[in-house]
């Protein structure tokens, strides 16, 4: 008896499973399935109300309806609905023939029609034409697939990658993004930092279809036609504030050497690791999305070792109180500061010291700490110089 309970127990598990992520896909055999268990919730609420109905009054089938709306689309909520509305009737039609109509009994019977009337009129409003919790999970997985373009991959000994980005307002969906592409050889790393014009709910979905349009194409495309594909891309979309700023870095790891373009974007900083000085790129050109043919100019360089590079959005260095220049300003001294010390963490330092903005805030860093010099053979381990890299 144990070997054949253990042995149905992981099918049973499995069958679960896999209702479930039938459910999550919005499937109809999903739907069935949460319906008929949630058909048989309400005939167990049914038959407990009519034993007795002051423990279980007809006010508990909200529970079941309840549970509907988060799981159901609207043709089986309807069924469900149309169910507990009878179930209902029956209950209090039995109490009612054992005790007389009680102005309670009016009163909940009024508030389950107003209820399942509000429940259908909310569901029947669902565009995706999936319940709330499931539409919100399909958005979600979209964002979170596009925002994999933006995570670095791992890369070669000697380089390091840190981003840091925080939306305004707390919201889970923003207009910056990052995408990224390392060559197959890992000696090429090519990044693209964007921020889609304008706030909120537009600015989240247009970054999304503009996130995911150069997710598929960096790393097929040079450089100078990625941008011109993106722009054509924008000016397509005729979206009301349809431009998007940008800063493309394409860098040669094996050498360091690089090359900056920019559309309408902040300036990117190089940390000077000789000096301790942030210095100012000169790479300028038109926002994406403007005009058919934007103008970019390119800039190029060579990142040694303990140098940086440091890309941001107009959210860490533009607010109310602090115009661009003084901005851009602020944050050479104040990433200096942070930096001296090492490059661990130092996106979430400085967003840490940005005032809170009805922007969205972002922070890339690469940095070139160098390969650690390994100790002579049958010589004891050095204790680490300081470094302006990674300590």
């Amino acid at each position: 008896m144990t070997t054949r309970f253990r042995r149905t127990l992981p099918t049973l598990a499995g069958y679960v499973d896999e209702r479930i992520v039938r459910w999550r896909t919005g499937t109809s055999e999903g739907q069935v399935a949460v319906l008929g268990g949630l058909i048989v919730l309400s005939t167990g609420i049914m038959l407990l109300s009519l034993i007795s109905y002051n423990t279980f009054p007809a006010a508990t089938f909200v529970i079941p309806i309840l549970l509907g709306t988060m799981a159901l689309r609207y043709k089986p909520l309807l069924a469900l609905v149309l169910f507990i509305v009878a179930a209902t009737a029956i209950t209090v039609t039995h109490e009612t023939i054992k005790s007389g109509m009680t102005t309670g009994r009016v009163s909940t019977l009024i508030v389950m029609a107003l209820v399942a009337v509000i429940v259908l009129f909310e569901s029947s409003r669902h565009r995706s034409g999936l319940p709330g919790p499931l539409g919100e999970a399909m958005l979600v997985d979209l964002k979170d697939r596009l925002q994999a373009q933006g995570v670095v991959p791992p890369l070669p000994t000697g380089w390091k990658s840190q981003s840091a980005m925080l939306p305004a307002g707390g919201a889970k969906f923003a207009g910056d993004f990052l995408v990224a592409n390392l060559s197959e050889d890992e000696t090429k790393l090519e990044m693209v930092l964007v921020d889609v014009c304008g706030k909120g709910v537009a600015a989240g979905t247009q970054s999304l279809q503009f996130a995911g349009a150069l997710g598929g194409l960096i790393g097929a495309l040079p450089p100078l036609g990625l941008f011109a594909a993106g722009n054509d891309f924008l000016v397509r979309q005729n979206w009301d504030e349809g431009f998007a700023t940008a800063v493309h870095v394409l860098i040669d790891l094996p050498s360091g050497n690089y090359s900056i373009i920019n559309a309408g974007h902040p300036p990117a900083l190089r940390w000077d690791s000789a000096s301790s000085v942030w210095q100012i790129d000169g790479a300028r050109g038109t926002a994406l999305g403007i005009m058919k043919r934007p103008d970019f100019h390119q800039t190029t360089g060579r990142l040694e070792v303990g140098d940086a590079l440091m890309f941001y959005t107009d959210g860490v260095v533009e607010s109310r109180t602090q115009d661009f220049t003084a901005g851009i300003e602020w944050l050479r001294t104040e990433a200096a500061t942070i930096v001296t010390a090492g490059f661990d963490q130092a996106p979430r330092r400085i967003l840490k010291m940005v005032t809170t903005g009805d922007d969205d805030r972002a922070v890339l860093i690469l940095s070139r700490p160098g390969v650690p010099a390994l100790p002579a053979e049958g010589t004891e381990s050095a204790a680490p110089r300081p470094n302006h890299a990674l300590p």
